[in-house]
């Protein structure tokens, strides 16, 4: 993990920490620790993989903070745009729309801007 993504994951942690120490340090140690680092992915694999697991399953919500760390991981604003549109037909038109309005929200915030006469 860079500098950036363990203060993003430290602030994410602060209120699950309040309600479920466990569940955070588990968070922290056995999934950002352990599960993230194994070397059968590069790490903007991973994040693409679970951006798609994330808007097939409708959740939505956990974008606000894999969208700004794929990003981080060297995925464009396009690539996510486009793999919306590809879940669109898989996982469903309503839960790509949920997942546009929540990335269309976060990734500006993060400087991830859209290009100019984007085809996606």
């Amino acid at each position: 993990m860079t500098a950036e993504t363990d203060a993003a994951l430290a602030e994410a942690l602060v209120a699950v920490r309040r309600f479920s120490p466990g569940l955070a340090d588990m968070t922290e140690t056995t999934l950002f620790g352990d599960v993230l680092s194994r070397p059968g992915l590069s790490p903007r694999d991973r994040a693409l993989a679970t951006l798609s697991v994330l808007i097939a399953g409708g959740n939505v919500e956990q974008l606000r903070f894999h969208g700004p760390r794929a990003a981080a991981c060297g995925v464009g604003r396009d690539e996510i745009a486009e793999l919306v549109l590809q879940l669109a037909f898989y996982a469903g038109w309503p839960r790509a729309m949920s997942a546009l309005t929540v990335l269309d929200e976060v990734l500006p915030v993060a400087g991830i801007e859209p290009q100019e006469n984007a085809t996606t």
